[in-house]
């Protein structure tokens, strides 16, 4: 597995939240996810008119690793920023479906400094993100 620093995964979230389509809540969130075999992908959020139809960062980054990889990955880190708000944690349907593959860590900014730059990463160990998490092993 080649190696990433968790600075250089955020800035990967960062730089997708440049692709994000959010004409209705102007808040870009972006996210990199890493693979277990050293591969980063990345996602960005995509709003819709019919809100419920909205996908998250996330989400997308995780439907796109299935698409390009296939799903037999494990996720080992995922990373999210959101340009407007640090940290931005996952939803509830994130977390879940990062519980899908295995997710084993989120990272997000532990603050942005006043200057604009990315704030430092702080890494989150998943029970924590989604304790008592359902998941395939419980089927």
């Amino acid at each position: 597995m080649s190696h990433i620093s968790d600075e250089e995964l955020l800035a990967k979230a960062y730089a997708a939240t440049e692709n994000s389509y959010v004409p209705y809540s102007g808040f870009p969130v972006g996210a990199a996810l890493l693979l277990d075999d050293g591969t980063v992908v990345t996602g960005c959020n995509v709003e819709n008119a019919s809100y419920g139809l909205t996908n998250c960062a996330e989400r997308t980054a995780v439907f796109r690793m299935v698409a390009e990889h296939g799903g037999n990955h494990k996720i080992a880190a995922c990373a999210i920023v959101g340009r407007k708000a640090a940290p931005c944690h996952p939803c509830g349907a994130c977390r879940q479906v990062l519980h899908e593959f295995g997710c084993k860590r989120v990272i997000v900014e532990s603050e942005r400094p006043e200057n604009g730059d990315l704030g430092a990463p702080a890494s989150i160990d998943f029970e924590k993100i989604l304790p008592y998490a359902f998941g395939p092993e419980d089927l």
